[in-house]
């Protein structure tokens, strides 16, 4: 995938004028590519679209306009583009209740490491989480994570001859997993890939 620069980004006053069409369009494709993990886990997966979304919202949000600030708006997101090879994705943990949230993420330390994809007949693969930054402390985890599955050409090659993929997480107190993955998202999984 090809990085976002300046020029992908439109003006704050253009975006105010294209931005319900603009994120209409957007929220249909992350649609296809959302996975419930269980009940209180969801991954966003992300690609090109997804992310220069999360920018010019940043951007809208916090009025930046200047092209120092700017640059380093995708400088912390460009990271969480796909690069052909590997997917990324938004880890969620959701809990309704702000108790039980704070309780389940003490509980559920180090879950973002247990996330795994598996092309049928080959290995899991376990996520890299947080590159950015650290996201987990002595007493708890964080809400959201970070998260690149790398693939091998061997894993790419049978996805894109029909092999089935599964995804989960296996961790001591939450093991679910779904398996096959829906089509729809599949497609657009394989879509990010070279």
């Amino acid at each position: 995938m090809n990085a976002l620069t300046p020029a992908d980004l439109l003006s704050l006053e253009r975006y105010a004028a294209e931005r319900d069409t603009f994120r209409a369009r957007v929220l249909e494709h992350k649609r296809a590519r959302r996975l419930a993990i269980g009940p209180n886990l969801t991954w966003c997966f992300e690609d090109r679209l997804t992310i220069q979304y999360q920018i010019q919202e940043m951007l809208r949000a916090e009025r930046i306009f200047e092209v120092a600030q700017i640059r380093a708006e995708l400088d912390a997101y460009n990271p969480l583009i796909p690069d052909g090879a590997n997917w990324k994705a938004t880890l969620l943990i959701e809990f309704p209740d702000a108790a039980q949230r704070q309780r389940q993420l003490a509980v559920l330390k180090g879950i973002e490491r247990r996330c795994w994809v598996e092309v049928r007949g080959q290995e899991p693969v376990y996520a890299v989480a947080d590159e950015d930054l650290e996201r987990e402390n002595e007493e708890k985890t964080s809400a959201v994570h970070f998260l690149r599955f790398e693939l091998s050409t061997t894993m790419v090659a049978a996805l894109r001859a029909g092999a089935p993929l599964a995804a989960g997480v296996d961790h001591e107190h939450y093991r679910h997993w779904v398996n096959p993955l829906p089509e729809a998202l599949k497609a657009a999984l394989l879509a990010d890939l070279r």
